[in-house]
Protein backbone atom coordinates (compact mmCIF):
# COMPACT_ATOMS: atom_id res chain seq x y z
CA UNK A 1 0.00 0.00 0.00
CA UNK A 2 1.35 3.45 -0.93
CA UNK A 3 2.46 5.72 1.90
CA UNK A 4 0.33 8.87 2.05
CA UNK A 5 2.43 11.90 2.93
CA UNK A 6 1.13 15.42 3.44
CA UNK A 7 3.32 18.52 3.43
CA UNK A 8 1.78 21.44 5.32
CA UNK A 9 3.02 24.65 3.74
CA UNK A 10 3.77 25.75 0.16
CA UNK A 11 6.66 28.14 0.62
CA UNK A 12 10.10 27.32 -0.72
CA UNK A 13 10.73 24.79 2.09
CA UNK A 14 7.41 22.96 1.62
CA UNK A 15 7.71 22.86 -2.17
CA UNK A 16 11.30 21.61 -2.06
CA UNK A 17 10.34 18.86 0.39
CA UNK A 18 7.35 17.80 -1.70
CA UNK A 19 9.54 17.65 -4.81
CA UNK A 20 12.25 15.64 -3.07
CA UNK A 21 9.76 13.12 -1.66
CA UNK A 22 7.95 12.73 -4.99
CA UNK A 23 11.18 12.42 -6.98
CA UNK A 24 11.89 9.09 -5.31
CA UNK A 25 9.53 7.31 -7.68
CA UNK A 26 10.38 3.82 -6.45
CA UNK A 27 8.86 4.70 -3.08
CA UNK A 28 5.30 4.56 -4.42
CA UNK A 29 4.37 7.51 -2.21
CA UNK A 30 1.31 9.69 -2.63
CA UNK A 31 2.32 13.29 -1.88
CA UNK A 32 -0.17 16.07 -1.09
CA UNK A 33 0.58 19.69 -0.22
CA UNK A 34 -1.96 21.46 1.98
CA UNK A 35 -1.71 25.24 1.99
CA UNK A 36 -3.84 28.24 2.87
CA UNK A 37 -2.00 30.42 0.34
CA UNK A 38 -0.60 30.02 -3.15
CA UNK A 39 3.21 29.75 -3.21
CA UNK A 40 3.48 33.20 -4.75
CA UNK A 41 1.60 34.64 -1.74
CA UNK A 42 3.82 33.08 0.94
CA UNK A 43 6.69 34.69 2.84
CA UNK A 44 9.03 33.02 0.36
CA UNK A 45 7.72 35.36 -2.34
CA UNK A 46 8.96 38.35 -0.31
CA UNK A 47 12.37 36.81 0.40
CA UNK A 48 15.54 38.34 -0.94
CA UNK A 49 16.21 34.84 -2.28
CA UNK A 50 19.97 35.11 -2.53
CA UNK A 51 22.03 32.14 -1.38
CA UNK A 52 23.55 33.46 1.84
CA UNK A 53 23.25 32.20 5.45
CA UNK A 54 21.29 35.11 6.95
CA UNK A 55 19.55 34.90 10.37
CA UNK A 56 20.10 31.17 10.72
CA UNK A 57 22.34 29.06 12.92
CA UNK A 58 25.72 27.74 11.83
CA UNK A 59 26.56 24.10 12.60
CA UNK A 60 28.02 21.11 10.71
CA UNK A 61 24.49 19.91 9.87
CA UNK A 62 23.47 23.34 8.58
CA UNK A 63 26.71 23.72 6.62
CA UNK A 64 25.90 20.42 4.88
CA UNK A 65 22.46 21.78 3.96
CA UNK A 66 24.05 24.98 2.68
CA UNK A 67 26.40 22.99 0.46
CA UNK A 68 23.60 20.75 -0.79
CA UNK A 69 21.39 23.71 -1.66
CA UNK A 70 24.23 25.56 -3.36
CA UNK A 71 24.99 22.54 -5.53
CA UNK A 72 21.35 22.05 -6.47
CA UNK A 73 20.86 25.70 -7.40
CA UNK A 74 24.00 25.71 -9.54
CA UNK A 75 22.58 22.71 -11.40
CA UNK A 76 19.15 24.32 -11.77
CA UNK A 77 20.65 27.57 -13.09
CA UNK A 78 22.62 25.62 -15.69
CA UNK A 79 20.01 23.07 -16.75
CA UNK A 80 16.70 24.95 -16.34
CA UNK A 81 16.92 28.56 -17.59
CA UNK A 82 13.15 28.86 -17.16
CA UNK A 83 13.39 28.29 -13.39
CA UNK A 84 14.35 31.85 -12.53
CA UNK A 85 17.64 30.98 -10.81
CA UNK A 86 20.70 32.97 -11.89
CA UNK A 87 24.31 32.98 -10.74
CA UNK A 88 24.92 36.59 -9.67
CA UNK A 89 28.13 38.30 -8.68
CA UNK A 90 28.00 40.81 -5.87
CA UNK A 91 29.55 42.14 -2.70
CA UNK A 92 28.96 41.31 0.96
CA UNK A 93 29.83 44.51 2.83
CA UNK A 94 31.42 44.21 6.27
CA UNK A 95 31.41 46.87 8.99
CA UNK A 96 32.85 45.06 12.03
CA UNK A 97 36.61 44.86 12.67
CA UNK A 98 36.48 41.05 12.76
CA UNK A 99 33.77 40.03 10.27
CA UNK A 100 32.44 36.48 10.15
CA UNK A 101 33.73 35.00 6.92
CA UNK A 102 32.96 31.38 7.72
CA UNK A 103 30.60 31.30 4.74
CA UNK A 104 33.63 31.61 2.45
CA UNK A 105 34.49 28.01 3.37
CA UNK A 106 31.50 27.02 1.22
CA UNK A 107 31.87 29.28 -1.82
CA UNK A 108 34.72 31.13 -3.54
CA UNK A 109 35.13 34.76 -2.54
CA UNK A 110 37.79 37.46 -2.74
CA UNK A 111 38.37 40.72 -0.91
CA UNK A 112 37.33 43.91 -2.68
CA UNK A 113 37.75 47.62 -2.00
CA UNK A 114 34.58 48.52 -3.91
CA UNK A 115 32.80 49.28 -0.63
CA UNK A 116 31.71 52.33 1.39
CA UNK A 117 34.41 54.24 3.25
CA UNK A 118 35.49 52.49 6.43
CA UNK A 119 34.07 49.13 5.39
CA UNK A 120 35.56 45.96 3.97
CA UNK A 121 33.93 43.50 1.63
CA UNK A 122 33.98 40.16 -0.13
CA UNK A 123 33.04 39.66 -3.77
CA UNK A 124 31.41 36.34 -4.63
CA UNK A 125 29.11 34.67 -7.15
CA UNK A 126 26.08 32.86 -5.73
CA UNK A 127 22.56 31.79 -6.80
CA UNK A 128 19.83 34.43 -6.76
CA UNK A 129 16.20 33.60 -7.44
CA UNK A 130 13.45 35.55 -9.16
CA UNK A 131 10.73 34.23 -6.87
CA UNK A 132 7.83 35.27 -9.10
CA UNK A 133 9.29 32.76 -11.56
CA UNK A 134 10.95 30.17 -9.31
CA UNK A 135 8.02 29.36 -7.02
CA UNK A 136 5.54 28.66 -9.88
CA UNK A 137 8.27 26.66 -11.67
CA UNK A 138 8.91 24.54 -8.60
CA UNK A 139 5.20 23.98 -8.06
CA UNK A 140 4.84 22.88 -11.69
CA UNK A 141 7.76 20.47 -11.28
CA UNK A 142 6.05 19.01 -8.22
CA UNK A 143 2.83 18.55 -10.17
CA UNK A 144 4.73 16.83 -12.98
CA UNK A 145 5.88 14.31 -10.36
CA UNK A 146 2.29 13.70 -9.28
CA UNK A 147 2.14 15.96 -6.23
CA UNK A 148 -1.39 17.18 -5.52
CA UNK A 149 -2.11 20.65 -4.11
CA UNK A 150 -5.13 21.45 -1.98
CA UNK A 151 -6.19 24.75 -0.42
CA UNK A 152 -6.91 23.95 3.19
CA UNK A 153 -6.13 25.55 6.54
CA UNK A 154 -4.72 23.06 9.02
CA UNK A 155 -5.15 23.81 12.73
CA UNK A 156 -3.65 20.58 14.08
CA UNK A 157 -1.73 17.90 12.14
CA UNK A 158 -3.28 15.23 14.37
CA UNK A 159 -6.60 15.92 12.63
CA UNK A 160 -5.06 14.47 9.46
CA UNK A 161 -4.62 11.00 10.99
CA UNK A 162 -6.46 8.41 8.93
CA UNK A 163 -6.29 10.57 5.83
CA UNK A 164 -2.47 10.53 5.76
CA UNK A 165 0.27 8.36 7.24
CA UNK A 166 2.93 11.06 7.61
CA UNK A 167 2.71 14.84 7.95
CA UNK A 168 5.62 17.20 7.33
CA UNK A 169 5.08 20.56 9.01
CA UNK A 170 6.78 23.26 6.91
CA UNK A 171 4.51 26.19 7.66
CA UNK A 172 7.17 28.77 8.48
CA UNK A 173 6.43 31.07 11.41
CA UNK A 174 3.13 29.24 12.10
CA UNK A 175 4.79 25.86 12.57
CA UNK A 176 5.48 26.03 16.31
CA UNK A 177 1.90 27.01 17.12
CA UNK A 178 0.60 24.40 14.69
CA UNK A 179 2.48 21.66 16.53
CA UNK A 180 1.62 23.15 19.91
CA UNK A 181 4.96 22.19 21.45
CA UNK A 182 7.21 25.09 20.46
CA UNK A 183 6.81 28.73 21.44
CA UNK A 184 10.35 29.71 20.45
CA UNK A 185 9.63 30.67 16.84
CA UNK A 186 9.74 34.44 16.41
CA UNK A 187 8.08 35.97 13.33
CA UNK A 188 10.62 38.63 12.33
CA UNK A 189 9.20 41.22 9.97
CA UNK A 190 10.96 42.05 6.73
CA UNK A 191 9.89 44.83 4.35
CA UNK A 192 11.06 45.24 0.76
CA UNK A 193 10.58 47.59 -2.16
CA UNK A 194 10.72 46.36 -5.77
CA UNK A 195 11.88 48.84 -8.41
CA UNK A 196 12.58 48.86 -12.13
CA UNK A 197 16.16 47.93 -12.90
CA UNK A 198 18.17 50.95 -14.14
CA UNK A 199 20.89 48.61 -15.41
CA UNK A 200 22.26 47.03 -12.24
CA UNK A 201 23.82 43.58 -12.63
CA UNK A 202 25.57 43.03 -9.28
CA UNK A 203 24.04 42.62 -5.84
CA UNK A 204 25.04 44.39 -2.63
CA UNK A 205 24.33 43.21 0.92
CA UNK A 206 25.12 45.39 3.95
CA UNK A 207 23.51 43.98 7.07
CA UNK A 208 25.54 46.18 9.42
CA UNK A 209 24.88 49.60 7.91
CA UNK A 210 24.30 52.43 10.36
CA UNK A 211 20.69 52.94 9.36
CA UNK A 212 19.79 49.25 9.31
CA UNK A 213 19.85 46.28 6.97
CA UNK A 214 20.42 47.22 3.32
CA UNK A 215 20.47 45.02 0.25
CA UNK A 216 20.18 45.47 -3.50
CA UNK A 217 19.25 42.30 -5.39
CA UNK A 218 18.84 42.51 -9.18
CA UNK A 219 16.38 39.91 -10.45
CA UNK A 220 15.04 39.20 -13.90
CA UNK A 221 11.87 41.24 -13.33
CA UNK A 222 13.00 43.98 -10.94
CA UNK A 223 15.52 44.98 -8.29
CA UNK A 224 14.57 44.02 -4.74
CA UNK A 225 15.55 46.65 -2.18
CA UNK A 226 15.57 45.90 1.51
CA UNK A 227 15.22 45.63 4.19
CA UNK A 228 14.31 45.29 7.82
CA UNK A 229 14.71 42.82 10.67
CA UNK A 230 11.91 43.62 13.11
CA UNK A 231 11.01 41.00 15.73
CA UNK A 232 8.53 43.29 17.50
CA UNK A 233 6.64 44.67 14.49
CA UNK A 234 3.55 42.67 13.48
CA UNK A 235 2.24 45.09 10.83
CA UNK A 236 1.59 43.07 7.63
CA UNK A 237 1.35 46.22 5.50
CA UNK A 238 4.25 48.22 4.03
CA UNK A 239 5.17 51.19 6.22
CA UNK A 240 5.92 54.39 4.22
CA UNK A 241 8.43 55.67 6.79
CA UNK A 242 10.31 52.37 6.78
CA UNK A 243 10.21 52.38 2.98
CA UNK A 244 11.80 55.82 2.88
CA UNK A 245 14.65 54.50 5.00
CA UNK A 246 15.14 51.50 2.72
CA UNK A 247 15.24 53.73 -0.36
CA UNK A 248 17.76 56.07 1.25
CA UNK A 249 20.07 53.27 2.42
CA UNK A 250 20.04 51.42 -0.89
CA UNK A 251 20.55 54.59 -2.95
CA UNK A 252 23.58 55.32 -0.78
CA UNK A 253 24.93 51.89 -1.72
CA UNK A 254 24.01 52.15 -5.41
CA UNK A 255 23.40 55.77 -6.52
CA UNK A 256 21.81 54.63 -9.81
CA UNK A 257 18.77 53.59 -7.76
CA UNK A 258 17.99 57.13 -6.59
CA UNK A 259 15.18 57.71 -9.10
CA UNK A 260 14.17 54.13 -9.90
CA UNK A 261 10.42 53.67 -10.36
CA UNK A 262 8.73 51.60 -7.66
CA UNK A 263 6.99 48.52 -9.08
CA UNK A 264 5.61 46.94 -5.90
CA UNK A 265 6.11 46.48 -2.18
CA UNK A 266 6.14 43.49 0.14
CA UNK A 267 6.15 42.40 3.77
CA UNK A 268 6.97 38.94 5.10
CA UNK A 269 7.67 37.31 8.45
CA UNK A 270 10.83 35.23 8.77
CA UNK A 271 10.48 32.12 10.99
CA UNK A 272 13.42 32.83 13.29
CA UNK A 273 14.41 30.23 15.86
CA UNK A 274 17.65 29.58 17.76
CA UNK A 275 18.07 26.32 15.85
CA UNK A 276 16.43 25.07 12.66
CA UNK A 277 14.06 22.26 13.60
CA UNK A 278 14.22 19.19 11.37
CA UNK A 279 13.19 16.14 13.35
CA UNK A 280 10.49 13.58 13.92
CA UNK A 281 7.95 14.70 16.52
CA UNK A 282 6.81 11.99 18.92
CA UNK A 283 3.47 11.50 20.61
CA UNK A 284 1.24 12.44 17.67
CA UNK A 285 -1.78 10.72 16.16
CA UNK A 286 0.21 10.14 12.97
CA UNK A 287 3.88 10.30 12.09
CA UNK A 288 4.98 13.96 12.08
CA UNK A 289 8.23 15.52 10.88
CA UNK A 290 9.02 19.16 11.69
CA UNK A 291 10.87 21.30 9.14
CA UNK A 292 10.96 24.99 10.05
CA UNK A 293 12.85 27.77 11.79
CA UNK A 294 15.10 28.74 8.87
CA UNK A 295 15.08 32.45 9.70
CA UNK A 296 16.13 34.46 6.67
CA UNK A 297 17.79 31.44 5.06
CA UNK A 298 14.82 29.46 3.74
CA UNK A 299 15.95 29.69 0.12
CA UNK A 300 19.56 29.12 1.17
CA UNK A 301 18.75 25.90 3.05
CA UNK A 302 15.79 24.67 1.00
CA UNK A 303 17.23 21.71 -0.91
CA UNK A 304 19.43 20.62 1.98
CA UNK A 305 16.38 20.62 4.24
CA UNK A 306 14.41 18.67 1.65
CA UNK A 307 17.09 15.98 1.45
CA UNK A 308 17.26 15.71 5.25
CA UNK A 309 13.48 15.39 5.55
CA UNK A 310 13.48 12.70 2.86
CA UNK A 311 16.07 10.79 4.89
CA UNK A 312 13.89 10.98 8.00
CA UNK A 313 10.76 9.91 6.13
CA UNK A 314 12.62 6.95 4.61
CA UNK A 315 13.36 5.55 8.08
CA UNK A 316 10.44 3.27 8.86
Amino acid sequence: MSERIVVIGAGVIGLSIAHELAAERASGRIITVLTDADPIDTTSAVAGAVWFPYAAERSPAIDLQLQTTLRRFIDIAREHPDAGIDMRTGIIIERSPNPDRSWTDLVEASETDDVPEGATGMRTTVPLGTMSQYLPWLQAKCEELGVEFERRTVADPDALAGEFDTAVVAAGARSGALLGDDDTVVPVRGQVVRVENPGITEFRIDDESEGGLAYVLPRRDCVVLGGTHEPSNTNPEPDPEIEAGILARTAALVPALANARIVSRGVGFRPVRERVRIEEVSGRALRVVAAYGHGGSGMTLSWGTAERVAELVAVS
